[in-house]
C-alpha cells in the first residue's frame, strides 16, 4: 500500500478536485451517453463544501478528495476520487475505511451513489453498502453501522 494522508479541503482546493472529477469519470459518463466537458465540471463546483470535504495526498502531492455531508437519512459520501495513478493501491480502501469507523462509532449509516457499471461499486460492496434502489444511471447504496 501507498503511504497517503488527508487534509481538510480548501475553497483553493475546487479546480483540483473539479479537474480530477472529469478525469475519473469520463469512461463512465462516456459508456451512459452523458458525458459533457463543461458540466462535469461545473456540477462539483456548484457542489463543492470544503467544510466537508478531505484532500487525499501521496507525497504530499494531490492525489484525490472525498466528502461525507450530514443529512437526516444518515451521511452522504460524496466526490470519492482517486487519481488513475493511484488507483488499486489500497488507498480507497484506507480513506473508506478511515471513514466508516468515525460513521460507526458515531452511530450513523452511510449512503452513497455510483454510476451504473462504475467499477467503484466493486470497492464499496467490500466495504458493506448493499444496493438500496437504482435507475438507468445511478446506483444508490447504503451501509448500515456495523
Amino acid at each position: 500500500m501507498v503511504d497517503w494522508d488527508i487534509r481538510r479541503a480548501s475553497a483553493a482546493d475546487v479546480e483540483a478536485v473539479a479537474e480530477l472529477r472529469a478525469v475519473v469519470l469520463r469512461a463512465d459518463l462516456e459508456r451512459l451517453g452523458r458525458y459533457d466537458e463543461h458540466r462535469v465540471r461545473q456540477r462539483l463546483r456548484d457542489g463543492f463544501n470544503p467544510a466537508h470535504t478531505w484532500v487525499i495526498e501521496v507525497g504530499g502531492e494531490f492525489a484525490g478528495c472525498v466528502a461525507l455531508r450530514d443529512a437526516e437519512d444518515g451521511r452522504w459520501l460524496e466526490h470519492f476520487y482517486l487519481a488513475p495513478h493511484v488507483q488499486g493501491c489500497g488507498i480507497g480502501s484506507g480513506v473508506l475505511r478511515r471513514l466508516l469507523e468515525q460513521s460507526d462509532r458515531d452511530g450513523v449509516p452511510v449512503r452513497l451513489n455510483v454510476l451504473q457499471g462504475s467499477p467503484a461499486r466493486r470497492l464499496y460492496e467490500r466495504h458493506g453498502f448493499v444496493l438500496e434502489t437504482e435507475d438507468p444511471v445511478d446506483v444508490f447504496m447504503v451501509r448500515a453501522v456495523s
